[in-house]
């Protein structure tokens, strides 16, 4: 079995990843360089499926990271060159219950399943099928971010995912867009989600797989069950991403994302909020963020509430005392002084 350490030097992990409860790291740097394949050949087979692993060397320089969030496992590997091959003799009975759903962080991959090959470059998403055989040449030094996906929750018949499979989803537009950066981030930060967090996110990020993979099947994502949540996902990532826009309107919202503003406004009362107030309440969390991190006299109230989208620092203190019952400033000179007087108990 395979050792299970915390960090690992020169890893793409820092130290501090072991600190959640859920995530493990394994690495070939563990090993005698001589017994490097072999453990990965293990590793692989308790993490993720059975498979050959070849490589032009007798060494291997490979590390894995594995977290779980509700019902997805997120296992990212970053790897030397080599040749991966699902073969039918690795395929057990009671396999199959899962689908990957694989990122190209970086490098390439040649992928072969179902009579048909693709390429994934960096920032494409490929459908893996576990109960049938595959294969996967990486050409370079790659990093895969793979999202283990119960098979059931896809709502996906096998003949469907015979036509993902060896497909590269390229995130040039549409769902894939928004899939792959999320997926991307998700991977790197999983550790940093207390249980509850994670499982929401979880359930969100396999609507939004599942609404990717009926638009590549020619279906229309919104006919999906949960397919508001998805929509609701799409429109908060295009608030967080404009969020520093004054102009970020419901109108300008709607029109980017081809519905009505009442649409609009619905999803979001479905919540128990608004969308003003959410959109309020995020810049807010976002300038006292600002202003905890920044040395005394180093930014003006100001600068922070316009760079967050309020159009002056009037407005911006008012929402502040609505929401916390104190003005910025008074906020600020308490959250100094219970930091000192902190810092002085250390």
């Amino acid at each position: 079995m395979p050792t299970v350490i915390g960090s690992v030097e020169g890893s793409p992990w820092s130290p501090t990843a072991s600190a959640s409860p859920r995530a493990r790291v394994l690495t070939t740097r563990s090993v005698p360089p001589h017994e490097s394949l072999d453990f990965w050949h293990d590793a692989v087979l308790a993490t993720l499926v059975g498979m050959e692993i070849a490589t032009e060397g007798r060494t291997y320089d490979a590390a894995m990271r594995t977290d779980h969030l509700g019902d997805l496992q997120i296992t990212t590997v970053e790897c030397d060159p080599g040749r991966v091959h699902r073969a039918p003799r690795f395929i057990a009975r009671g396999d199959g219950r899962h689908v990957f759903v694989a990122l190209q962080s970086t490098g390439r991959a040649q992928v072969e399943q179902d009579g048909r090959t693709t390429e994934l470059r960096a920032g494409d998403i490929g459908f893996f099928e576990t109960i049938r055989p595959f294969r996967t040449t990486f050409p370079e030094h790659f990093r895969l971010k793979i999202f283990v996906v119960p098979r059931g929750l896809l709502a996906r018949s096998e003949a469907d995912l015979r036509q993902l499979t060896a497909r590269a989803v390229r995130p040039s537009g549409g769902l894939p867009a928004l899939l792959a950066p999320l997926l991307e981030r998700l991977a790197d930060t999983s550790d940093g989600y207390a249980t509850p967090m994670a499982e929401r996110l979880a359930a969100t990020v396999i609507d939004l797989v599942a609404a990717t993979a009926a638009a590549q099947l020619g279906e229309d994502p919104a006919e999906l069950p949960g397919a508001d949540r998805v929509l609701l996902l799409r429109i908060k990532t295009f608030v967080r991403w404009h969020l520093s826009d004054p102009g970020l309107t419901p109108q300008v919202i709607a029109d980017a994302h081809g519905i009505s503003v009442r649409y609009l406004h619905r999803l979001f009362e479905a919540g128990d909020t608004t969308l003003c107030r959410w959109i309020r309440e995020l810049r807010l969390q976002e300038c006292r963020r600002e202003l905890a991190a920044r040395a005394p006299g180093s930014v003006g109230l100001g600068q922070v509430a316009r760079r967050w989208g309020f159009t002056s620092p009037a407005r911006f203190s008012k929402a502040f005392r609505s929401s916390f019952g104190l003005s910025p400033t008074d906020w600020l000179a308490r959250e100094r002084a219970s930091r000192a007087e902190a810092d002085a108990l250390c």
